[in-house]
């Protein structure tokens, strides 16, 4: 095999991987599969990224979340060290759907900026998520039951 063949050949294979990760990436289609991993991934991200459940969800008598009252809202779980005004006693119900509209929720977690105009009240980060993971968020969230 002469040196210009084996250039080209891996030159060529080097395109064609680098193509793979570009090509894995294109977003689902309006199809149910694509749906179903639009919300296996906003499932992701809310349960094992953002930890929505941790203030979302209530606990039952021994502290654990409670799965039948998943990101139903409630009591905030978490307390602040020093006293504040601004800090939210009440979490909201996000299951079945987040309040506001959906523009005002992608609003939220895209630029941590509430439909209020102003960041979210503490425990809440302030998010910077991208658009597509937090349409998988939302997505997510409006599977679940009301």
């Amino acid at each position: 095999m002469t040196k210009l063949i084996r250039i080209f050949l891996l030159s060529f294979l080097g395109l064609t991987v680098g193509w793979l990760p570009a090509a894995a990436q294109v977003k689902p289609s309006g199809n149910t599969a694509g749906n179903q991993t639009l919300v296996e991934r906003g499932r992701y991200i809310v349960e094992n990224v953002a930890m929505c459940e941790l203030c979302h969800t209530p606990r039952d008598e021994h502290g654990n979340p409670d799965k039948g009252r998943w990101l139903q809202g409630g009591p905030a779980q978490l307390r602040p060290s020093y006293p504040s005004p601004y800090w939210a006693l009440v979490e909201p119900k996000i299951g079945g759907g987040p309040p506001g509209t959906d523009a005002d929720f992608i609003k939220l977690l895209t630029t941590g900026i509430s439909r209020t105009g102003s960041p979210p009240n503490p425990p809440m980060p302030p998010f910077r998520m991208t658009r597509a993971d937090a349409e998988a968020v939302l997505a997510y969230l409006k599977s679940l039951p009301h």
